[in-house]
């Protein structure tokens, strides 16, 4: 006859306490009268707010995601500033956006560093080397290739437009996380 192994687990009385069972749970560990076990609210991935010089690495990096959307507004101005400029005077009118969109890529390598070294989780590491990538070598690519297909230069803007989609989820992110 066979025993339902649950069952007989409950049905034997145990000769250590209840408070006591269950309270080491790693072979060979040993348990200290009066010791506690971590609580379900410690445990549960509840974000603790930040210290120290990571809490300074984490506002840095909520303010250069805000300096990076705004400079992704004046972005969009410039470009077209550029294209309606370019009927005007004939010149390099995509200059200062041209300059812009590499100041963006410093930005976008600082927000990296920073949320490496505010250890802002992964979601937020994995999108700020996305946003690193997407600025310094897509945009680019996609612009020296826009010049002689129109197309790529229509991809240049979409790409513009997923890089502030992105920056965007990220601040947002960070301005729910306590600093």
């Amino acid at each position: 006859m066979t025993k339902d192994p649950a069952a007989a687990a409950t049905a034997t009385p145990s000769p250590r306490p209840a408070a006591a069972r269950g309270a080491a749970t790693t072979p060979g560990a040993t348990t200290t009268p009066g010791a506690t076990t971590p609580s379900a609210a410690t445990t549960s991935g509840a974000t603790t707010p930040v210290t120290g010089p990571r809490r300074g690495a984490f506002l840095g990096y909520r303010w250069a995601l805000l300096a990076f959307l705004l400079a992704g507004a004046a972005q969009i101005f410039l470009a077209g500033l550029g294209v309606f400029g370019l009927f005007d005077t004939g010149g390099d009118t995509f200059a200062p956006h041209r300059a812009l969109g590499f100041t963006m890529a410093g930005i976008a390598v600082l927000i990296l560093v920073l949320a490496l070294i505010a250890r802002s989780g992964a979601r937020a590491i994995v999108g700020s080397a996305v946003l690193v990538l997407l600025t310094s070598l897509m945009q680019s690519l996609l612009a020296g290739l826009g010049k002689d297909h129109a197309a790529y230069g229509g991809l240049h803007a979409l790409d513009g437009l997923l890089i502030l989609g992105i920056a965007g989820y990220l601040y947002a992110r960070a301005r729910r996380r306590p600093a």
